[in-house]
């Protein structure tokens, strides 16, 4: 007999800190078990079922591949997705298997393919000079020869090695070759790079907390022990990662607007954390993914720039500040492990291409690049205050807005308490994107709040609709 019905599903708990996409994990799971579904059972699709459940579709899809990793569903094209046929007790255990850590339980697309009201990460999109970059894409085709249409350079690119250092220096303060810059395909890419260059499996390194969710996730699977160190206002609390993890072999940190709660590093731990690598010969990586948009002052110099022993990795991308379709991003490494880096990256490379590399170059070296980053750092500023004003005024008795010296996003703190997780399902199940705090916690449990992208919300009155829309989920 062949099921859809979906009432062998236990309720979904909304108050639980374990996130939907798990607990309909386990319950299927269970379900079998039980033998409530049997094998060649038929399951509902991921759209139905996160219809009844008023889930985003996203959530369902990452059970179900969960479920299919193991072994417990079985997918057949237009057919369906079935209870895999061939599994016999003893396989079943109605005990779920041990659960990964609150991190690892962050399963909302950090990079959705459409785009969404509120979403981040993304750019001002409607204010990027796509005539400009046309014209700049057409001469880099016409002037394409013979020797550009074969496997693009390994390390990036040399003129736009030599663009980003010169621009880096410039306005970044970091006073860099060209080749100690590296050319990949996006932080995790970047990420990728430093682990398998500077680490082994065991070692230990330091992680914000609350902090970027992928980067936790990449450590994990590459059998890094995670420390996770917690926030204040001045950022990361160094004091804390010495007591906890001194022989750490490396840190991650978000210095220019600590991700998500976009305080600075202070000085002062700027300057301990340095110390702290200096006498431990540890690594210190820099994640300076939207240091230039700062709105209180001028943007802040790079950690890299006070670094005077070798111990900091420089990681910036162009996806934050042109488009994320790029797939463009950049490693400043250390002079002394230049040769290093060029072994590991013959292997890990992805090699971004050539031609994208070319159109980049020109808009860095015509000064494009600047002007554009000037542009969106006065747009942000605006559409910033419009998005917070707006959200205020409709969502001001039940969220409150945190001022913030910079960054893309806006964190709403939930007043009276409550699940922002199953806030933030609801919200993005009826078409628009939110992030939970609490899914950027390793350790501790936060306040409630709502991470909201405002780059993309032109005016107050639409930040007004979209806190009328997310009023009526509350």
């Amino acid at each position: 007999m062949i099921r859809t019905q979906i009432d062998t599903l236990s309720p979904l708990d909304p108050v639980s800190r374990e996130p939907f996409y798990r607990q309909v994990y386990v319950r299927f799971r269970n379900a079998i078990a039980d033998g409530r579904l049997a094998p060649g059972d038929r399951v509902p699709s991921a759209r139905a079922l996160a219809t009844e459940l008023g889930l985003s579709r996203g959530t369902i899809e990452t059970a179900y591949s969960i479920l299919i990793a193991e072994g417990y569903f079985q997918p057949r094209g237009q057919a369906g997705t079935f209870v895999a046929s061939g599994l016999k007790p003893p396989v079943f255990s109605r005990a779920a298997p041990e659960a990964p850590s609150a991190y690892a339980g962050c399963t909302v697309n950090m990079r959705p393919a459409s785009i969404m009201p509120l979403q981040m990460g993304l750019p001002a999109l409607d204010a990027f000079p796509r005539r400009l970059w046309t014209r700049l894409a057409a001469r880099c085709v016409r002037a394409a020869q013979t020797s550009d249409l074969v496997y693009p350079a390994t390390h990036g690119l040399a003129a736009l090695r030599g663009a980003i250092a010169t621009y880096l220096q410039l306005a970044r303060g970091i006073e860099c070759s060209p080749s100690q810059i590296f050319i990949t395909s996006g932080y995790r890419n970047t990420l990728e790079l430093i682990v398998h260059t500077l680490l082994k499996p065991g070692d230990h390194v330091w992680v914000e907390d609350p902090g970027f969710p992928p980067t936790q996730l990449l450590l994990q699977h590459t059998n890094i022990s995670v420390s996770p160190v917690p926030v204040d206002e001045d950022g990361m609390m160094v004091s804390h990662g010495i007591a906890t993890a001194s022989r750490a072999r490396a840190a991650i940190v978000t210095p220019a607007h600590q991700s998500p709660l976009c305080m600075s590093l202070s000085l002062p731990r700027r300057l301990s954390l340095l110390e702290w690598a200096s006498k431990n010969n540890a690594w210190i990586v820099e994640d300076d993914y939207d240091g230039e948009y700062r709105y209180v002052g001028r943007p802040l110099p790079a950690l890299k720039s006070l670094d005077r022993h070798g111990r900091v990795l420089y990681a910036g991308t162009f996806s934050k500040v042109l488009f994320p379709g790029i797939r463009l991003a950049y490693l400043v490494v250390p002079e002394a492990e230049i040769e290093r880096f060029e072994r590991v990256s013959q292997v890990f490379s992805g090699g971004g291409p050539q031609l994208t590399q070319a159109i980049v170059t020109d808009f860095l070296i015509e000064g494009h690049f600047s002007r554009h980053i000037q542009r969106m750092r006065k747009l942000y500023g605006e559409r910033r205050q419009a998005a917070a004003t707006g959200l205020e005024h409709i969502l001001g008795a039940h969220m409150r807005i945190e001022p913030q010296p910079g960054g893309m996003h806006l964190v709403l703190r939930m007043r009276r308490g409550g699940s922002d997780r199953s806030l933030a399902e609801r919200i993005r199940s009826h078409g628009m994107y939110a992030q939970a705090l609490s899914d950027w916690s390793i350790g501790k449990q936060v306040e409630p709040a709502l991470l909201l992208g405002f780059t993309n919300i032109d005016s107050e009155i639409t930040a007004e609709k979209l806190g009328r829309r997310i009023l009526k989920l509350m």
